[in-house]
């Protein structure tokens, strides 16, 4: 299965007064990778954002990623993918203009990927990455829309992590791809995701149809096999009311016996 996804963000803020200053700032802004400046302001904010996007602790499968914002507006930005700044404002393409022509820190921001988002990739897909949750599965029946098929299974698949999830269909053994639908991972706002994948099909006598989870916390595919038979609540329930009926018809026997004997005493006594 593909890999987990993470976005690993630092955010480092900078506000200043003055155009001079920001200049003077901007030259030097691989160094905020260790601090957090903060100046008064009048009104006007500037912030960096760097980001490390990885889905996996290999070099190629990471980006660098260092925005300028100016009053919640992207104006600037770097792409270890595309190895320079791009502009997004008027203002911020005289700004990429200006930071592309200078090799020195250009060849910084590059190496940047290397020096800082691969030691920390490293450690943060130990810590979380590598953390998983199985999922639980519930497969029921349902009433099928209006369609080409009598009959709908559905495979509700719970409190799983990290997200990417495969829920795939087997009938008799044979992957099934047609008449299957399936929801994306809803997350639950707990960081668990559930998804729900739905099968119509026409039922055939012996046949074997089952529900396969596959996900990074499971060592092999998870399979849930179809019982044709009732569930047990709703045996239970139609145990219930055959138990009740059966009362029933005995109350009504027991009242009818009373009634004929004492019908049968009072024509006695007359």
């Amino acid at each position: 299965m593909a890999s987990s996804f993470l976005s690993f963000s630092l955010l480092f803020l900078a506000v200043y007064t003055a155009a001079g200053r920001i200049n003077t700032l901007i030259t030097d802004q691989y160094t905020l990778l260790h601090f957090i400046a903060v100046y008064t302001a009048d009104g006007f904010r500037n912030f960096f954002l760097y980001r490390c996007l990885f889905n996996s602790s290999e070099l190629n499968d990471i980006e660098f990623i260092l925005s300028w914002y100016f009053n919640k507006l992207e104006i600037t930005r770097f792409s270890s993918s595309l190895g320079k700044f791009v502009g997004y404002t008027e203002f911020g393409v005289k700004q990429a203009d200006h930071f592309n022509n200078l090799p020195a820190y250009l060849s910084r921001m590059r190496a940047a990927k290397t020096r800082y988002c691969k030691p920390n990739s490293d450690i943060w897909y130990q810590e979380f990455l590598t953390k998983s949750v199985q999922p639980y599965v519930v497969l029921y029946s349902t009433t099928p829309p209006a369609g080409k098929h009598p009959a709908m299974l559905v495979c509700s698949v719970f409190d799983f992590y990290p997200k990417r999830i495969r829920v795939s269909w087997t009938r008799d053994g044979q992957e099934v791809s047609s008449d299957v639908t399936s929801t994306d991972e809803l997350a639950d706002a707990d960081w668990y995701y559930q998804v729900h994948s739905h099968l119509e099909y026409t039922p055939r006598s012996g046949e074997k149809i089952s529900c396969v989870v596959e996900h990074a916390s499971l060592n092999k595919p998870l399979v849930t096999d179809w019982d044709p038979s009732l569930p047990e609540s709703e045996r239970n329930k139609i145990a219930i009311g055959v138990s009740g009926l059966i009362l029933g018809l005995i109350l009504c026997l027991a009242g009818f016996i009373y009634y004929r004997r004492k019908a049968r005493g009072q024509s006695t006594w007359t």
